[in-house]
């Protein structure tokens, strides 16, 4: 049986409301700096609702050497997420080879440091914080999320946050996708993670998922192959060292779909939305 369709009337007004919910909340934005370099700033926008407001942290992608916050937040996160009654922030970090990827999970961590300082003026309810990225953000938002001294280099600790929500990252073992992953990001992961077994050790999340770790964490990702094994591999970890975990997969193949995820989350009509929502209604609770 065919679906009944909307007058046009109603097309057209659904889309005036979108695009001007999406202004409303592009107006809101500021731009706070949190250290002296130029890719160390973030923008904030304000929940759409009175008093404090848990706080959505977006780290974007870009294979840890480019990307910025400006063309990660895409058409929906802001206006979707502040809707719902969160403040969101979407960070820019300094970029490989300038600086080190140690030194970008430091940029996120002083980040929410410097939101957090600001919390009554912003308007953000202490101790209630989800780091999310994509991609590359997937991985930074997963390390501060296993490894408590960027966190506490910021003056922070576990205590500050409620969860994790890492967007398709496929990196989150860093010697086993340097190993296992796709050849032609091979330059990429050199770059970021250079030769030396021990450090790329560290800066990966599934093996440094031993106790503490952040609250919880949600782990998304769509039909790429590895980053269904990361995925599943840094589950197991968290479920080892008993930090509740959930994974989800959701519709997309390959890099269309790892594209997609970022782009079109906070879209009503895009599957991983709901999920996330359900997600942040309860660790929020």
């Amino acid at each position: 049986m065919n679906k009944p369709r909307l007058p046009a009337l109603s097309l057209i007004g659904a889309l005036l409301l979108v695009t001007a919910t999406t202004a409303h909340a592009q107006e809101q934005a500021a731009t706070i700096s949190y250290g002296t370099e130029r890719l160390q700033n973030l923008d904030f926008w304000p929940a759409a609702r009175k008093g404090p407001a848990p706080l959505v942290l977006f780290v974007h992608g870009g294979g840890w050497k480019r990307g910025s916050k400006d063309n990660a937040t895409g058409r929906y996160k802001a206006a979707h997420y502040t809707a719902e009654g969160y403040a969101f922030a979407s960070v820019d970090y300094r970029l490989v080879p300038e600086a080190t990827v140690e030194q970008q999970a430091q940029d996120v961590a002083d980040a929410l440091a410097a939101l957090l300082k600001r919390a009554d003026s912003l308007g953000i309810a202490r101790g209630k914080v989800v780091l999310m990225g994509h991609s590359a953000g997937a991985h930074l938002v997963a390390l501060l999320g296993t490894d408590p001294q960027y966190l506490r280099k910021a003056g922070l600790s576990y205590a500050d946050i409620r969860g994790v929500i890492p967007l398709d990252g496929a990196a989150y073992d860093v010697p086993g996708q340097m190993q296992e992953g796709p050849r032609v990001m091979g330059g990429t992961y050199r770059q970021a993670f250079g030769d030396d077994p021990a450090r790329q050790r560290a800066l990966s999340p599934t093996l440094q998922a031993a106790a503490p770790n952040a609250p919880a964490f949600l782990l998304l990702h769509v039909q790429r192959a590895d980053g269904v094994r990361q995925a599943e591999a840094l589950e197991a970890a968290l479920r080892k060292a008993g930090t509740p975990v959930e994974r989800q997969s959701v519709p997309g193949q390959g890099l269309r779909g790892h594209m997609q995820i970022n782009r079109e989350l906070g879209s009503p009509d895009y599957a991983a939305t709901g999920v996330v929502d359900r997600w942040l209604a309860k660790v929020f609770a």
